[in-house]
């Protein structure tokens, strides 16, 4: 499967999934869930069509962040690197309901997601091209749910009750197995613990190997001291190649 074809299987597992999540309710503290796959539906599909078939690495995240996918339909999906490093544009709808504390402006919206700008980030300055990006790796969140609490906190799909969790990860668990099927990576990479957990369970019968890397979330003291070393060295370790 090459570059078009790639883009437009990913697209349909997106389709699929986004279908079936749209489906699912969330009781409080969960008073919203937006699903960017959904009402950034271009600009997600615009990312799927940049993929490369046999990367090295799949790194894998968790679930949208409100100023990063939650914006752009992208994973980790910060506003300038979307708009500069991916060449990606296009215009987004609205969640319905929408979050009066978590607006939605898509490209427009005047917000960094700290997350996104150090992974993209550090994907502009080590491979400078995003088609040099996509040869070695490609990005997939686990979940392309963001979900908010009324005072517009961002809950993260770990901290779900039991059923809830299960709801979810049938139909991700299916869309990742399909992702991995659909582009052959030699690896997937959990960015964080959350995510490798995820890997491990859904793609237990994949003969792929799993690993992880240090998440860039400011939230975490350690990726405060130097992300992009210390996660460049991680990969390192795990045998990946970097240009």
């Amino acid at each position: 499967m090459h570059g078009c074809d790639l883009g437009e299987e990913l697209a349909r597992i997106s389709s699929d999934l986004t279908a079936d999540l749209a489906q699912l309710s969330f009781a409080e503290p969960v008073t919203h869930a937006y699903l960017p796959t959904n009402y950034a539906k271009n600009l997600s599909e615009a990312f799927f069509a940049q993929a490369q078939p046999k990367p090295e690495a799949l790194l894998l995240g968790m679930n949208p962040g409100p100023w990063g996918m939650a914006q752009t339909g992208v994973p980790f999906g910060e506003i300038a690197a979307v708009r500069n490093f991916l060449g990606i544009s296009g215009e987004v709808t609205k969640p319905n309901p929408e979050h009066p504390k978590r607006p939605v402006d898509g490209l427009a919206c005047t917000r960094s997601e700290v997350s996104g700008r150090r992974l993209w980030g550090w994907a502009e300055e080590r491979f400078g091209k995003p088609e040099r990006f996509f040869a070695t790796f490609f990005v997939h969140n686990f979940c392309p749910i963001a979900f908010l609490e009324e005072s517009g906190r961002n809950r993260t799909p770990d901290k779900l009750p039991v059923e809830e969790r299960q709801a979810i990860e049938g139909p991700c668990d299916e869309a990742l197995r399909r992702v991995v099927a659909t582009l052959r990576p030699k690896r997937v990479i959990g960015v964080g613990k959350y995510a490798e957990r995820q890997a491990k369970r859904a793609l237990a019968n994949f003969e792929v190997e799993i690993g992880t890397v240090l998440h860039p979330s400011p939230a975490s003291p350690i990726a405060n001291r130097g992300w992009a070393t210390q996660a460049e060295a991680q990969l390192l370790a795990l045998g990946i190649p970097l240009p």
